[in-house]
């Protein structure tokens, strides 16, 4: 499958052809198409700061190294036999699916939460680009801790990167598409480049000198939360929650000839959620021991997670070239996706205007550190928010007949605003959310209940508000 034929299907899955119909079978695509999309869209920017994030919160060996394993095996199952499942039988995009069961009105609702937050995980990509850029100019890196900007330099890196990558974004998305797909090898490289480096500075010669690392783990640092086995177990599962069981990527598998290509996500899900994070794991290792870090440690501060400096540690320029082009090349279809979703909203507005209006959405966040500084807390929120609405599809799909429920209702009915929809997701929300911040759960331990219970009431509610309407 030639590098081309994966940017097709990247614009395709973008929003281009056959938004409010069904792919017809000569547009389908073979599994090759998928694994070089999948491989370059999870070997990202934000892997350079979750990796060594995971340290911070005093994890362990086993806690990590088999967590992690487990962990993406679950999202994995989970795009194979719901996402590809669902996305093969209807060949619909997410938006115009939740558009037959929810209604047009709700369906802004979701695209405006949806535009939001893909901005602020752009944002993240800029914030790892820029610490990377700010190597050159001595530039004083955000701290674990930082929310807000450190200094002129970094407001002014941040805001010179935020508008080349918007403009780029808006005026040039086939090029930076195409490019990705190129690039992408060579951020996996830099990757993997990067961990055996690292293994060779912190002297590990075998497996147990790599899982003495770790060892039992260690107490957080300090603003940080001591992570288990189950913390890192469902959060990997749910980083991307949003596109398995939130339903995202049925825009991307309603491309796919048959339901098994959802298995062409572990590529990249192993290859970037496993291998990158481990190795960016073993990059912020080796800075643990630095005369630097041990100040940090001994003053009672958390040291900082920058990305471009822990890789031009490890392999010099290229590792600096590296963390700008994975910063890059993920803010900018990531802006480009929160533009589509704005113009939902507003479709007489032209794509390139809504493009830069996310892209200077994305630049403020990019601005506060914390963004990224706090990437673990803010993609179990994203996920959270955002994985219910899928559960809604999910349950429409597999449940509806025996619940004695119509499915496509809003479809059926005409109907603009279905509040099954909305009341199951505000009541399951709500009452998780409020049991996090209760009791001081971590999001990801809620997030499969939350998803559990909105598809349930949404049966629930279904069944009472159906009654009411006949067609």
């Amino acid at each position: 499958m030639t590098q081309y034929t994966i940017e097709e299907d990247i614009e395709q899955i973008a929003g281009g052809e056959y938004e409010r119909e069904r792919v017809p079978d000569s547009k389908l695509k073979g599994w090759k198409s998928f694994l070089g999309m999948y491989a370059g869209e999870h070997a990202a920017g934000t892997e350079f700061v979750i990796g060594p994030l995971f340290l911070t919160t005093g994890v362990s060996a086993f806690d990590l190294i088999v967590g992690l394993l487990l962990g993406n095996l679950m999202a994995v199952l989970s795009w194979r036999f719901l996402t590809a499942e669902i996305g093969t039988k209807f060949r619909y995009t997410l938006y115009f699916h939740l558009e037959k069961i929810c209604g047009k009105k709700l369906v802004t609702v979701y695209n405006l939460a949806n535009g939001v937050l893909f901005c602020f995980l752009a944002g993240a990509m800029i914030t790892v680009s820029a610490t990377a850029v700010g190597i050159p100019f001595n530039m004083e890196m955000p701290k674990l801790t930082d929310t807000l900007p450190n200094g002129i330099t970094w407001i002014t890196i941040v805001l010179v990167l935020g508008a080349v990558i918007s403009i780029i974004a808006a005026k040039g998305y086939n090029t930076v598409a195409k490019a990705a797909n190129w690039m992408s090898p060579i951020i996996v490289l830099a990757f993997i480049v990067c961990g055996i480096v690292a293994l060779s500075q912190l002297e590990v010669h075998s497996f147990s000198d790599f899982w003495n690392l770790w060892g039992e783990g260690s107490d957080p640092f300090p603003g940080q939360i001591k992570y288990t086995f189950w913390h890192v177990f469902l959060w990997s599962w749910f980083a991307n929650a949003a596109m398995h069981i939130g339903m995202s990527d049925l825009s991307v598998f309603r491309f796919a000839k048959n339901p098994s290509i959802g298995w062409t996500t572990a590529g990249g899900i192993y290859i970037g959620h496993y291998i990158a994070w481990i190795a960016a794991a073993l990059l912020y290792a080796v800075y643990l021991k630095s005369p630097e870090a041990q100040a940090f440690l001994a003053n009672g501060q958390a040291p900082t997670v920058a990305p471009g400096p822990l890789a031009h540690n490890a392999i010099g320029i290229f590792g600096i070239l590296a963390v700008i082009l994975a910063g890059w090349t993920t803010a900018n279809p990531t802006i480009y996706r929160a533009g589509l979703a704005f113009q939902a909203i507003i479709p007489k507005a032209s794509t390139f205007w809504v493009t830069i209006l996310a892209g200077a959405i994305a630049t403020i966040a990019g601005l506060f550190p914390a963004f990224a500084m706090k990437l673990l807390d803010f993609v179990a929120l994203y996920g959270f928010i955002l994985a219910p609405i899928g559960a809604i599809i999910v349950f429409d799909y597999f449940f509806a007949k025996r619940a004695g429920i119509t499915s496509f209702y809003a479809e059926k009915t005409n109907i603009n605003f279905n509040y099954a929809v909305l009341w199951a997701w505000l009541i399951s929300f709500g009452i998780f959310y409020f049991i996090s911040l209760k009791f001081n759960v971590f999001l990801s331990f809620v997030t499969l209940p939350t998803w559990i219970c909105c598809g349930f009431l949404y049966l629930v509610f279904s069944r009472y508000y159906q009654k009411k309407h006949t067609f």
